[in-house]
């Protein structure tokens, strides 16, 4: 399977390719951007424990693709992730004015520590519109397009779901 990633996600970025082949042993074969890459993964509960070309990396990630946080050596990134499948179904939601990206849903539970646009707005692609805290950690949600804040759906100390709606775009 084929998957598009991208680090700390900006959307004029372009993604790694990363191509994963589960062998009929169990073990997995992969390549990122054509280049063979040694992998090996262990499930540790809530943990992955990655050896990647030598070098052990141990992950906890949260969410759910396409968007994911992970930390890893005590460092936080969030990660988008796109199997072709889902890379070609947003492409046919965008090709048929879906506009998915103007809603600004959640990526993972947790508690709106502060917003920091309000209704009416102008944001910019990739600027903050609220900090979220999960697993005591911060994380500041960004705009993955540029418009004026429609809505703003959550005030700072509400819990919130994964994929629950904060703010709406136009």
């Amino acid at each position: 399977m084929r998957y598009y990633v991208s680090l700390d996600p900006d959307p004029q970025a372009k993604p790694t390719v990363v191509e994963l082949v589960e062998l009929p042993n169990g073990e997995l074969q992969a390549r990122v951007d054509e280049r063979p890459v040694e992998l090996d993964v262990a499930y540790l509960g809530t943990q992955i424990s990655v050896r990647v070309d030598g070098r052990m990396v141990d992950l906890t990630t949260e969410g759910s693709p396409p968007e994911v946080g992970a930390v890893a050596s005590g460092h936080r990134s969030y990660i988008r992730v796109e199997s072709e499948r889902l890379r070609a179904a947003e492409q046919a939601k965008k090709s048929s004015g879906g506009g998915g990206d103007r809603v600004v849903k959640s990526p993972m539970p947790g508690r709106v520590v502060k917003v920091l646009v309000s209704k009416g707005d102008i944001v910019a692609v990739g600027q903050g519109l609220l900090v979220l805290e999960a697993m005591k950690m911060e994380n500041e949600v960004k705009a993955k397009v540029g418009g004026t804040v429609a809505a703003v759906h959550v005030a700072a100390g509400a819990a919130v779901e994964g994929n629950a709606k904060l703010v709406t775009l136009e």
